[in-house]
């Protein structure tokens, strides 16, 4: 019998993309979307885990087997992940009994790995009164994604599924974990942000991903600085020159993605969100072009949206696949929807999916 539901939501990414590994500035949100446990301590020395959205295929392993490499992969990587963490960092997690639910799609940016995790890693911090603050549980929780499940991602989505607040982007300085709550009432303005699922799926335990990162970082040991964030933007030209043609075009996106999530802030901070369309658009042409982790769907939906009244849009998450995000006036979200779903049809694409997104609360303690 459950001792306790807990949940842990997805989220969008308003701005800041690939800054986090960088120790750069990212701006999430949570959404209403979220994965729920209900969690016992069960069996001492046993983890069971099943899922309402994979029925059949339960897991049971044994704790003190659980290392890097040694896991049946797929989903339950992650969370088997967490007690792994957990119990390498000194906590005493004996078993557990989990059992999940989303409303989450998987592979769609919105971050599930990291709601995951976190719903996990709250339900056994309460289960066995570990006294965890939000930023070590996000921690844990990238360790387990990092090392055990083999996904190179940054601090963005753990720190965002934790921390977030209902009505507020947060704005998170990856370098020392520093947050400040950001007010993010699109509605006030007649606006609405869109959230359009490719429905094109990735997976950052990929190649791609870790390339990136791996280019990153020899961008910043050529450069003789701990990490691409404290490259000055007044530096980039002088920068860009001394690198090898492969990987300068990464760390002018990193500079410039950075300068972004600031602008980003200080229109929402000064109640002009309406002027966040251009920011976003510039975001995506430097992930498409710069970054290269675009592709044609998520291209296609902010050329639709931008032609049917969008005043910005941008891929969201780690690319390859995934989201895309639309800042819309109110009277034309229905006009955008429909435009993207039309040259979906026209390109013979998938239908995508379309939401309006809010920013809601983060992880939380149900019952």
């Amino acid at each position: 019998m459950s001792e306790g539901v807990w949940t842990a939501p997805g989220r969008v990414n308003l701005i800041g993309e690939h800054t986090d590994y960088n120790d750069g500035l990212v701006m999430p949100f949570a959404l209403p979307l979220s994965i729920e446990v209900s969690a016992d301590r069960g069996t001492p020395g046993r983890l069971r885990l099943s899922s309402a959205n994979v029925p059949g295929q339960s897991v049971e392993l044994r704790v003190e087997d659980l290392a890097p490499g040694r896991g049946p992969g797929g989903w339950s990587d992650y969370p088997a992940g967490v007690v792994w963490a957990l119990r390498e960092a000194g906590h005493p997690v004996t078993g557990a009994d989990l059992h999940f639910e989303s409303t989450l799609p998987t592979g769609a940016g919105l971050s599930s790995s990291a709601a995951l995790e976190v719903a996990t890693a709250l339900a056994l911090g309460d289960l066995f009164a570990l006294d965890l603050d939000r930023t070590e549980l996000a921690l844990l929780c990238r360790r387990a994604e990092n090392v055990y499940a083999g996904a190179p991602t940054g601090i963005m989505d753990q720190m965002a599924s934790a921390c977030c607040t209902d009505g507020h982007a947060l704005l998170l300085d990856t370098r020392d974990l520093s947050c400040r709550q950001i007010p993010l009432d699109l509605t006030a303005h007649d606006l609405a942000l869109l959230v359009i699922d490719t429905r094109v799926t990735h997976a950052h335990s990929q190649g791609e991903y870790g390339e990136r990162r791996a280019g990153c970082e020899a961008a910043a040991r050529l450069l003789g600085i701990p990490a691409l964030r404290d490259l000055a933007p007044e530096r980039l030209p002088a920068a860009l020159e001394r690198l090898p043609p492969a990987l300068g075009p990464l760390v002018r996106h990193v500079v410039t993605e950075n300068v972004r999530v600031e602008r980003a802030a200080d229109l929402l901070l000064t109640g002009a969100p309406e002027e966040l369309g251009p920011i976003l658009t510039e975001g995506h042409a430097s992930l498409r072009d710069d970054f290269r982790v675009s592709c044609p769907e998520l291209d296609l939906v902010v050329e639709a949206a931008l032609a049917a009244g969008a005043l910005g849009a941008r891929m969201t998450g780690g690319g390859f696949g995934g989201s895309a995000i639309a800042l819309v006036p109110g009277p034309r979200v229905r006009a955008v929807g429909d435009a993207v779903e039309s040259a979906f049809a026209r390109a013979s694409y998938r239908p995508p999916e379309v939401r309006d997104a809010v920013a809601a609360s983060g992880a939380r303690r149900l019952s």
